[in-house]
Parts: structure tokens; C-alpha cells; sequence
């Protein structure tokens, strides 16, 4: 699609799409400082590098969020779990939303004793 025909909101988009993720194959040891900084800073793992790097990074995530890579048959088990249909795919990620909730929850109250 030419970009001057591109709708507006669309053209904000060029770069990211532009954009090549690089994969790192690094010790363990290096991974857990990244991950450990990233979490320090309240960044992604990706954000951290960038800040290393010395590149530009969003002052604070658009969409603060967690992804998962879910197989046809991780939605078969999640639908068991939660009673629901395996291809009820909005349904099962709202349950597994309330699920992370949950544990957020529990987790913050077990810090606080």
C-alpha cells in the first residue's frame, strides 16, 4: 500500500514494521542481570537493552502488558481448566487474565506479612 494512501493512523506504524527483532544467545548469568535491571527500572527486557545500548525508548509502555505463546492444545487444556469451549479464545484469555490477577493479588499479600 502506497504510504501517501495509508490512513493517517496507519503511517505511525512505518517504522515498527520496518523494525527487526535481533535475538541474543548469551550465558545465564547475563540474562538474569538484564532481567534483573529490567525489573529493577520497571522496563521490558527489550527497553533495558535499548537503555544499555544507549538507543531511545519510550518514556513509559503504551500498553503495559504480558504475552504467552498458546498452542491449539494449551487452548484444549485452558478450556478444560475453565470449563469453557477450546475455541472460546477471548473467554479462555479472560479467565487467564483473572487467573494473573490472582496471583498478582496473592503474591503482593504474601510480601506485605
Amino acid at each position: 500500500m502506497n504510504a501517501a494512501r495509508k490512513p493517517a493512523r496507519w503511517q505511525s506504524s512505518d517504522d515498527a514494521i520496518r523494525a527487526v527483532q535481533v535475538a541474543f544467545d548469551v550465558e545465564e548469568a547475563v540474562l538474569e542481570a538484564v532481567r534483573r535491571a529490567a525489573f529493577e527500572e520497571n522496563r521490558s527486557t527489550s527497553d533495558q537493552i535499548r537503555a544499555l545500548l544507549g538507543l531511545s525508548t519510550a518514556s513509559r509502555p503504551k500498553r503495559p502488558r504480558l504475552t504467552v505463546s498458546l498452542a491449539p492444545a494449551d487452548y484444549e487444556l485452558l478450556a478444560q481448566r475453565y470449563g469453557l469451549a477450546a475455541d472460546d479464545r477471548l473467554a479462555i484469555k479472560e479467565q487467564v487474565t483473572l487467573e494473573l490477577i490472582r496471583f498478582a493479588e496473592t503474591r503482593k499479600s504474601e510480601t506485605q506479612v
